[in-house]
């Protein structure tokens, strides 16, 4: 068993076996220990208003059963612990779960309506995303068809030159190597360039501005790790997702915006448009580690 730990936000409904279902593919290929956690609302959520003791206590044994029945859809193969936790939102609670149990990464559902396959974003994720200090994992809708025994078949690392490559690059590789799986790094540089310059100029710049981004990052990787790198191309963010060739079992490490800060996620807009279009799971990396 590694040092990983996984905690995973579990709701009784289809978001909810999707992020357990990722959860625990995952877990099982990097032989982690996956902590499932269950939100409810904060007995102290409204003091001015007297809690309903019949109903809490239901609530409670409701969410205990649903617990229990996740349960049996985890492999044999993972070590695994349920959770009831009380917090004034979701995110805050699973944020806090991370931080009880040392979670390396925190997974969550996308949002109802979305296309199979793809992630939307939905309320606690969004507030994840804009909060979190541990890496968050959005499960694309229909994450739960895909058999725990498929592991993770690469981890592709979107390297750019914003502030946090470090800390993008060091999750990745550590992932890599707890699931066994490639890895790829690459380079969304020459994607969405301003309108009006020269087209041939302009591919030009940006070509070897990739290639010397791609370079560094190679170069930063440790003895013994070994990774592919591809440089992506189109029109916009979009087009370039849609070309690239992805593994159905792939892990996609996107970094923080610019403006997050430091130990903080903050979804930029190229990850968003990625997060559209990816028929992976992507998972956002603060800019700097709550170690570092």
């Amino acid at each position: 068993m590694t040092d990983v730990t996984i905690v995973v936000g579990y709701t009784a409904n289809e978001a909810g076996a999707d992020a357990l279902a990722l959860a625990n593919r995952v877990a099982s290929a990097a032989e982690a220990l996956l902590e499932v956690v269950m939100i409810l609302p904060s007995e102290a959520r409204n003091a001015l208003v007297p809690a309903d003791a019949g109903y809490e206590r239901y609530l409670r044994e409701q969410s205990r059963e649903w617990l229990a029945e996740a349960s049996k859809h985890l492999g044999a193969d993972v070590a695994s612990k349920l959770h009831l936790r009380y917090a004034e939102s979701y995110a805050e609670g699973l944020v806090a779960a991370a931080h009880e149990f040392g979670a390396s990464l925190i997974v969550v559902g996308a949002a109802g309506g979305g296309l199979l396959g793809r992630s939307r974003i939905g309320s606690v994720a969004n507030e994840l995303l804009h909060s979190s200090d541990v890496p968050v994992v959005i499960a694309p809708a229909g994450s739960r068809e895909v058999p725990a025994s498929q592991g993770v078949t690469r981890v592709t690392a979107c390297v750019g030159t914003r502030p946090g490559a470090d800390a993008l690059l060091e999750s990745a590789i550590v992932l890599a190597r707890a699931t066994k799986a490639p890895l790829r790094l690459l380079s969304l540089v020459p994607i969405d360039l301003p309108h009006g310059l020269d087209p041939e100029l302009v591919a030009l710049t940006s070509t070897v501005h990739a290639e010397e981004v791609l370079d560094e990052a190679r170069q930063a990787l440790p003895d013994g790790v070994e990774a592919t790198v591809e440089t992506a191309t189109g029109a916009s963010i979009e087009d370039a997702v849609r070309a690239l060739d992805w593994h159905s079992g792939e892990l996609v490490l996107v970094g923080s915006s610019r403006l997050a800060a430091p130990r903080h996620l903050f979804l930029g807009s190229t990850a968003a448009k990625m997060l559209r279009e990816l028929p992976v799971p992507m998972i956002v990396v603060p800019r700097t580690t709550r170690s570092s």
